[in-house]
This record gives C-alpha cells, sequence and structure tokens, in this order.
C-alpha cells in the first residue's frame, strides 16, 4: 500500500466530498464555516492533501445536509470496484 495520500483510493473519498458539497450548493468558503473551520480547511480536503478523519467525515456530512452513512456508502461504492481482496 502506498504511503501517499495523493491518488489511490484516497481521491474517491475525495470526489464524493466534493460532489456532495456542490450538489449542496455550498462553497468550500460555506462549508467551512459550519463546520468551524476556514475555507483553506475545505481547499486542502478536496485537493486530496490532507486525509479526513472519521469525524471531519461525520461533521462535514451533516454540515452538508447529508447522511453520514449515506454519504460513506458512496465512497464504498467507488472504493470496492477497484479493491481486490
Amino acid at each position: 500500500m502506498p504511503k501517499t495520500i495523493f491518488g489511490g483510493e484516497h481521491r474517491h473519498l475525495v470526489a464524493v466530498l466534493v460532489e456532495a458539497r456542490q450538489a449542496s450548493g455550498l462553497t468550500q468558503a460555506e462549508l467551512a464555516k459550519r463546520v468551524g473551520k476556514d475555507q483553506s480547511f475545505v481547499s486542502i480536503i478536496e485537493r486530496g492533501q490532507r486525509r479526513v478523519d472519521v469525524l471531519e467525515f461525520v461533521a462535514l456530512a451533516r454540515a452538508m445536509n447529508t447522511d453520514p452513512a449515506h454519504l460513506f456508502e458512496r465512497v464504498m461504492g467507488k472504493v470496492s470496484r477497484v479493491l481486490i481482496i
């Protein structure tokens, strides 16, 4: 497993978060404000330069008025297509 967060399966998580933010109609700044951060926090995540822990994932999903479990299912749907176990 690569030691970098760039590329790989992480890109699927990023894609789902970006799609969800855009679907919610929020800008990066608006989403960041809802989770008590500044815009650069969301930008760095969306560029794939920062990993998101599970509690941050839940906070981001809720801030976008999205069920975290549903959002995670979308991530797993993308990841499971490329993982060979």
